[in-house]
C-alpha cells in the first residue's frame, strides 16, 4: 500500500493559501498593493467584525472580462511575464498568488470594470470556484469584498484573535500601505467609523499626520539623504519624542513596507547618546534604489527582502538620520498652560505637591528656571556615610522621599534598658559594616563610594531600580494614583489601542485612570505616584503591551525602570548616600533584570594599571 500521498490541487491552495494570508490583515495588505498597482489615485477600505467583512474599492484601471476571470488562478499575474522579471521587480505584487490564496478560503463578490469599456463584470468566487459572472453597471476600477475568511479551514480559523484585535491588526495594514503611498488618498473605516483619511496630495506630512496622529507628526524631523545609490527620505522623530517601543517605525523600500534589522540598527545607532535608555526613535523613512539591488522574492507576505549590499541600506540610513539629529534647532520653548503658571508662581510651600506632577520637573522637586522645590529636612547619615547639607541644590524631593521609605530612621537616644539583656547567638547583632565614604558620581551615571582598600563602582538607576521592584512585587502590583491637573489626549498605535481598551481594569490597578477619547484617542487623566508625568504615556503603552502578552514580571519591570532614578542625571548627594548604603550592606546585588548593580576595584589592580607594582 503506498505511503506517500499526491494532495488534491483544493488541499493544495488551502496548504498555498496559508503562506500568503496569515490573517485578515494579510488580505487588506495584498488588495491594496493590488489597487496601488491598478494606478489607483483613491482606496477605500472598510472592515466590519475584525475580519468577517472586508470590502476594498478603488479607482485603478480594473479588469476587462478575460482578465477578471482568470485573476483567482495561481500564477495569474499582470505584472511578470518570464524569469528576467525576477531581476528587477518593481511593482508591489508579482507573485500572481494573492487572489488565489485569498479566495481559497474565503466567499468573494468582484465588481470590475475597465477604463473606456460600457459596461463592467460581477463575479461570485467560493473557496477558489467561480459560481457566478455577468455584465454589471459599475464605476472604473475594482471593489473586492472578502466574507468569511477561513470558513474552509477550522484549523486556521481556530487561531483568529479576538475581533478587536484582527480589526486592530486590520487598521494597522491599511496605515502602513498609507504611508508607503502617500500620493495615493487612503480612506480606513471600521464599523462604521472612519479610523484615518489621507489626502493623496503626496506629502508624507499629510499622510504621517493622518495616521499617526497631529502629537506624533509635530515631534517629526524631516530626514534625507544619500549613499552610494541609495536615496533616503523621510522623517525621525526628535530625541525629545522617543516611544516606548518599536510600533512606530515604519521602513519602506521602493514604497514597499519591510521589516529590516539593517535599517532598525543604523536609525537607533544614529541616536546614540540623545535618546534616553530604554526609549526607541520614531520613523517613516523611504530608502529607493535600483529595483536590481534589493531582492524581494524571498517570502510570500513580501514584508521581508534580501539587498545585494548592507552596508550601503546602513550608511544610508545612519548618515541621513545622524545629518538631520544634527540640524535640529536648540531646546524648543516650553509652553505651559495657565494652570501650571498659576501653580509654579505659588510659594513653594503652597504649591500642589501631588497633584502638580503632571506640570514637569518644579512639582517633582527639580529646579525649573529660577525655581526649586524646598527639600525636606535633613536626616541623619546611615553609618560610615558622607552627607551633604540638606539644602543642596538638585534634590529631587520624590525620589528622595521614596528612598527614606525604604530606610529606617536612625536613632540618637535609646532608653536604658532595667537590666542588661542576655545576649545568645541568635540575638547576637551584626558586626559593624566597614566604614566607607561617598565620593560622588561619574559621568552622572555611576556612584563611587571608597571602602578599605576598594573602590566601589554603584549604577544608580539599576540600585533604585531594583528598590522599587521589590516594593511593587510586595505590593502585588497596586500602586498609589494620582490625578493630573489636566489630563493628557494620545493617540496611541493601533495595537497599542487595541490593549489598552481590553486591559483598562489592569492599569486602573497599576495606577492609570486612561479612557477612550473619540474613535482614537484616548484621555489619562491619572498616573501612579512613582512615575513622571513627561514618561506617563511611553509608560502607558509599554506597559499595555506587557499585560497583552500576560508577563508580570515585565511590568513590573516596566514600572520600576520608568519610575528610578534616570542615569544621566544630576543625582543628590543624599540619594547617593542612601542606595550607597542599601548595595554594600548587600540587601541589593542584582537589578531586575539579572544585572550586577556594582563592582570593585581593589587599590593593587589601580597600583597595576599605573605601574605602581607589576
Amino acid at each position: 500500500m503506498p505511503v506517500i500521498n499526491i494532495l488534491s490541487p483544493h488541499v493544495a491552495d488551502l496548504i498555498a493559501a496559508g503562506e500568503v494570508v496569515e490573517r485578515p490583515a494579510s488580505v487588506v495588505k495584498e488588495l491594496i498593493e493590488n489597487a496601488v498597482d491598478a494606478g489607483a489615485k483613491n482606496v477605500t477600505v472598510e472592515l466590519h467584525g475584525g475580519g468577517a467583512y472586508i470590502r476594498v474599492t478603488d479607482d485603478g484601471c480594473g479588469m476587462a472580462p478575460e482578465d477578471a476571470g482568470v485573476c483567482f488562478l495561481r500564477h495569474a499575474t499582470s505584472k511578470l511575464s518570464d524569469a528576467r522579471g525576477l531581476e528587477a521587480i518593481g511593482t508591489l505584487g508579482f507573485r500572481g498568488e494573492a487572489l488565489a490564496a485569498v479566495s481559497a478560503v474565503s466567499r468573494i463578490e468582484l465588481t470590475t470594470r475597465a477604463a473606456g469599456a460600457e459596461s463592467g463584470i460581477y463575479m461570485t468566487v467560493e473557496a477558489g470556484d467561480i459560481q457566478e459572472m455577468r455584465p454589471t453597471g459599475c464605476p472604473r476600477g475594482t471593489t473586492m469584498v472578502v466574507r468569511d475568511l477561513f470558513y474552509n479551514t477550522p484549523a486556521r480559523l481556530k487561531f483568529m484573535k479576538s475581533d478587536r484585535a484582527e480589526s486592530a491588526q486590520s487598521v494597522g495594514v491599511a496605515g502602513r500601505c498609507a504611508l508607503g503611498h502617500p500620493e495615493v488618498s487612503l480612506r480606513c473605516i471600521r464599523d462604521g467609523a472612519e479610523v484615518f483619511f489621507t489626502p493623496g496630495d503626496g506629502l508624507l506630512r499629510s499622510a504621517a499626520y493622518a495616521v499617526l496622529g497631529r502629537e506624533a507628526a509635530a515631534g517629526l524631523l524631516p530626514c534625507a539623504g544619500e549613499q552610494e545609490g541609495v536615496a533616503v527620505e523621510g522623517f525621525i522623530s526628535s530625541p525629545r519624542s522617543g516611544r516606548g517601543s518599536r510600533t512606530q517605525q515604519f521602513f519602506f523600500v521602493n514604497g514597499r513596507p519591510i521589516r529590516s534589522l539593517t535599517a532598525q540598527t543604523a536609525l537607533e545607532n544614529a541616536y546614540k547618546n540623545t535618546l534616553l535608555v530604554g526609549k526607541f526613535p520614531a520613523c517613516v523613512l523611504h530608502i529607493n534604489l535600483s529595483c536590481a539591488a534589493v531582492d524581494v522574492n524571498v517570502h510570500p507576505t513580501k514584508a521581508e527582502v534580501k539587498f545585494t549590499d548592507e552596508k550601503k541600506i546602513y550608511d544610508a540610513v545612519y548618515y541621513a538620520a545622524l545629518s538631520a539629529l544634527a540640524q535640529e534647532q536648540g531646546a524648543q520653548q516650553i509652553k505651559l498652560s495657565p494652570t501650571t503658571k498659576r501653580a509654579l508662581e505659588l510659594e513653594p510651600e503652597a504649591r500642589p505637591y501631588a497633584s502638580g506632577r503632571s506640570h514637569g520637573a518644579a512639582a517633582y522637586g527639580r529646579s525649573w528656571g529660577e525655581r526649586e522645590y524646598a527639600p525636606p529636612p535633613r536626616y541623619s547619615a546611615p553609618r560610615g556615610g558622607a552627607l551633604r547639607d540638606s539644602a543642596s541644590s538638585g534634590v529631587s524631593g520624590r525620589v528622595y522621599e521614596s528612598l527614606l521609605k525604604q530606610t529606617a530612621p536612625v536613632q540618637t537616644e535609646l532608653p536604658l534598658p532595667a537590666e542588661p539583656p542576655r545576649i545568645t547567638r541568635e540575638t547576637a547583632p551584626a558586626p559593624p559594616e566597614a566604614a566607607w565614604r561617598l565620593i560622588g558620581e561619574a559621568m552622572d551615571t555611576y556612584i563611587l563610594v571608597e571602602r578599605g582598600e576598594e573602590l566601589i563602582f554603584i549604577d544608580k538607576h539599576a540600585a533604585h531600580e531594583r528598590i522599587l521592584f521589590d516594593r511593587l512585587k510586595a505590593a502585588g502590583l497596586k500602586a498609589m494614583s494620582q490625578t493630573l491637573l489636566e489630563p493628557m489626549v494620545f493617540r496611541p498605535a493601533e495595537e497599542t489601542r487595541l490593549a489598552l481598551l481590553e486591559h483598562a481594569h489592569r492599569l486602573a490597578e497599576l495606577g492609570f485612570e486612561v479612557e477612550s477619547f473619540g474613535e482614537a484617542e484616548f484621555i489619562l487623566r491619572a498616573i501612579p505616584e512613582s512615575i513622571d508625568a513627561p514618561e506617563a504615556i511611553s509608560t502607558l503603552e509599554e506597559l499595555a503591551a506587557d499585560i497583552h502578552s500576560g508577563e508580570d514580571d515585565s511590568l513590573l519591570h516596566t514600572m520600576a525602570c520608568k519610575a528610578a532614578i534616570k542615569a544621566g542625571r544630576r543625582t543628590d548627594a543624599r540619594e547617593l548616600t542612601v542606595l550607597a548604603e542599601k548595595v554594600l550592606s548587600g540587601e541589593i546585588k542584582y537589578c531586575p533584570h539579572g544585572r550586577p548593580v556594582s563592582f570593585a576595584l581593589t587599590k593593587r589592580e589601580l597600583d597595576k594599571q599605573i605601574k605602581r607594582i607589576v
